[in-house]
């Protein structure tokens, strides 16, 4: 019943517009087996290679409060959980995480993982590990970059499983690639699995009106019209 809230996501994250995720979806499934039942009862021209996303599972176990990016209580861990173990005992490669700022509703929201707690992502970590398959992958903008690889090793070190992190390059810290590859390999000789992973081209920007950039955003004449 908070697949509004999802679709409000989708819209903004992946520009995917609300007519396609309303419409063109069959919303056949509520767990993540069933998501892996609703994919196999159909052929496809590509492979699909599934993971658990944190978000939907933040929005199903704490409803507005994970969309207000409230703290989970123990219980809200737990069960997050065990929904993503759920989902990776049925065939998920992983679980996934985003804790950028980049990644918003259309209207600006940002998105309900983005601050989420350590002791949240140990929790999800170590029910992960505890089925012996699958990894984490996480995307994060590394802005007190010391303390948030400190953080997500301490995660991938309780998991025992790999993780995979988003490595990025800004104009203003050209060079906080090289110490955030430089952790990664630290980590790895000290027994702790975990990967950077790069994109094979720049970050690309789709521009419409219908779609959450356009080039005249932040522009007074524009906001002014911009309801209509």
């Amino acid at each position: 019943d908070q697949r509004d809230l999802l679709v409000k996501l989708m819209e903004g994250v992946e520009d995917i517009p609300e007519p396609i995720l309303t419409e063109g979806l069959p919303w056949n499934w509520q767990s993540f087996p069933d998501y892996l039942d609703a994919l196999e009862a159909r052929p496809y021209d590509l492979d699909i290679a599934t993971q658990v996303p944190h978000a939907a599972l933040r929005v199903y176990v704490m409803g507005q409060r994970g969309v207000a990016r409230e703290p989970a209580t123990a219980a809200d861990a737990a069960e997050m959980a065990r929904l993503a173990a759920e989902g990776v005992k049925a065939g998920a490669l992983g679980f996934s995480t985003s804790r950028s700022i980049n990644h918003k509703t259309k209207a600006g929201d940002l998105i309900p993982t983005l601050q989420a707690e350590e002791a949240e992502l140990t929790a999800i970590g170590r029910a992960v590990g505890a089925t012996g398959n699958g990894w984490l992958q996480v995307i994060t903008d590394f802005d007190d970059a010391e303390s948030e690889f400190a953080m997500l090793r301490r995660v991938a070190e309780a998991s025992g499983r790999g993780m995979g992190i988003t490595i990025l390059q800004r104009d203003a810290k050209a060079e906080e690639w090289r110490r955030v590859c430089g952790w990664i390999a630290e980590a790895n000789r000290s027994g702790v699995g975990m990967l950077g992973q790069v994109l094979t081209r720049a970050t690309g920007i789709l521009l419409g009106f219908e779609i959450s950039q356009n080039p005249f955003l932040g522009r007074p004449s524009f906001t002014a019209v911009a309801g209509l």
